[in-house]
């Protein structure tokens, strides 16, 4: 759950923004009420997804960020998950070790609208 204090505090150390920092200013903006700032709600996808089942060998290490969008803003209240789907997989050209994996996050509040989408190409160890 996203709550009013995190979106502020966020906002405070990260992307001070009047729409990300006081209610009031925000209802008055494009956003008509407080709204988390993108990139918490980058970070706070994150965290689920290494909290998830999503596990590649070595690690989550991005590499290229196809594409970032935020469809709808993250509000006070708003209950998030993602969904992980591997879009393609292929070896690495250079290292016999490592391949890449590309995938999809699609980050969802509560009532199963995406607020952000993400297709990114991460480096993998590769299983034996």
């Amino acid at each position: 759950v996203v709550s009013e204090a995190d979106i502020v505090a966020f906002a405070r150390e990260f992307d001070p923004q009047p729409f990300h920092l006081d209610s009031t200013v925000a209802g008055d903006s494009i956003f008509r009420g407080l709204a988390a700032s993108g990139w918490h709600t980058a970070a706070l996808s994150m965290r689920l997804v290494l909290g998830g089942g999503f596990r590649p060998a070595g690690g989550v290490i991005g590499s290229t960020v196809e594409s970032l969008v935020w469809p709808r803003p993250v509000r006070p209240g708003d209950v998030l998950r993602v969904e992980t789907e591997v879009l393609e997989t292929r070896p690495s050209a250079s290292r016999s070790t490592h391949g890449w994996v590309k995938i999809r996050n699609t980050t969802l509040n509560q009532q199963d609208q995406p607020v952000q989408l993400l297709v990114v190409t991460l480096l993998v160890q590769r299983r034996n």
